[in-house]
């Protein structure tokens, strides 16, 4: 089960696209960018501030992937700004603050990775916005100093929402070389065209400033230089799943099929047509038949386990989670999981099956509905649970919140 957003409400993604939702879902979504203008002066600094940057890079003991630097284009190699984490942190990949100081002075960009990982607040936020999306995203801040540029123009292999926290940022947009392109195309296959384009007349150039919030669909070309301050914005990356990500699926089950598994001709030239055209046209014939049977049900299954694991639900405390288990009473009450991905089906007459990401938990038959009543949603008291008795619905609400698939509401 993915997550309902209740009553078709978007508050995460509402904060930063300013238009009709419906509007942005026909004309922009995976079409064309869209630029909305700060409508709150404090713009985005809960999220991530200056002070919020300072921390992450002198206090958290970072290690790499979650610092890149880049200049001039180049991304540095990470000897550069990391070094031993001390005594009692056998690592040698922490961030060391001063060496990140010393190359930012020197007109580098600082690339904070996975924020959504290690950002309380990027944590939440991030969560809520996928949530809405149904998508998985990952969070990366850019600190940019005055009239610095640190990449040249390129494209992602998936949408972005630009959020400006702080100063402000020029960017030159371009129309797509390739169109949607996949993560097995990235733009450097296509450098010659990317760098061709990037000298004719942008689609979009704009400068954004505080609480501004830019959109770009995968493949749009873009660059971005700071002005004269520092920049720091946020990026958030929209993961896509594709129609090509179904023909994927939809390949491998067509391993199922004799036909479509059976050896070439003897001594065939595949290199020569007019030899590989009767083959082809068979081939073409044996997976039109097979696809023709195909149940959705099985696909939905397949891209699910694609896709469910690349978005984590909603952090869990482990010890208020287990103390909350230990002293756990009928007038307690429980709610899901933030982000927890769940489907529900029957194994014969005495069992249900829970399908969650990576695992699977069975239950006895006549707890179907208490276990859709708690991961529906809404915060559930525990003496509520449609069981029969206080003593079923402790052992439940027990297992589910030790599971970790309910939290104390």
């Amino acid at each position: 089960m993915t997550i309902e957003v209740p009553g078709g409400h978007r508050p995460a993604l509402a904060r930063i696209v300013k238009i009709e939702q419906d509007k942005f879902a026909a004309a922009h979504w995976g079409r064309a960018p869209l630029l909305c203008r700060a409508a709150d002066p404090a713009g985005f600094t809960d999220l991530l501030s200056p002070d919020a940057v300072d921390e992450l890079l002198s206090r958290r003991g970072l290690r790499t992937p979650f610092l890149r630097v880049a200049q001039e284009g180049k991304v540095l190699p990470a000897a550069r700004f990391t070094g031993s984490g001390g005594a009692g942190a056998e690592i040698s990949d922490q961030v060391v603050d001063e060496e990140a100081m010393r190359l930012y002075a020197g007109g580098a960009t600082l690339v904070l990775q996975g924020l959504h990982r290690i950002w309380p607040p990027l944590i939440d936020y991030a969560r809520e916005l996928g949530a809405e999306l149904r998508r998985p995203l990952q969070v990366n801040a850019y600190l940019t100093p005055p009239a610095s540029q640190g990449f040249s123009t390129h494209y992602d292999t998936h949408d972005v929402f630009v959020l400006q926290v702080d100063g402000t940022k020029r960017w030159r947009i371009h129309e797509p070389v390739l169109a949607d392109p996949l993560e097995k195309q990235p733009w450097g296959g296509r450098a010659d065209e990317v760098g061709a384009t990037a000298q004719g007349e942008p689609a979009l150039d704009v400068v954004l400033e505080p609480g501004d919030a830019l959109y770009l669909p995968r493949g749009w070309l873009h660059s971005a230089q700071a002005q004269g301050a520092r920049s720091l914005h946020l990026t958030f990356g929209v993961r896509a799943l594709t129609r090509y990500a179904i023909v994927e699926e939809l390949l491998a089950m067509a391993a199922q099929d004799a036909r479509l598994r059976a050896t070439l001709p003897f001594g065939l030239d595949v290199g020569e047509p007019d030899a590989i055209e009767p083959e082809l046209t068979e081939t073409v014939e044996a997976l039109r038949d097979w696809l023709a049977g195909t149940a959705p049900a099985e696909v939905a299954e397949r891209l699910a386990a694609r896709d469910w694991p690349s978005a984590r639900p909603e952090p869990v405390a482990p010890l208020r989670q287990l103390d909350f288990a230990d002293a756990l009473g009928p007038a307690d009450t429980i709610t899901v999981r933030g982000g927890l991905r769940w489907r529900i089906a029957e194994d014969g007459a005495d069992q249900v099956v829970l399908r969650l990401t990576g695992r699977t938990l069975r239950f006895p038959a006549y707890c179907a509905a208490a276990l859709r009543q708690a991961l529906g949603g809404e915060p559930t008291r525990v003496g509520d649970l449609l069981l029969d008795d206080d003593a079923d619905r402790l052992v439940l609400a027990r297992r589910l919140l030790r599971e970790a698939l309910v939290v104390p509401a």
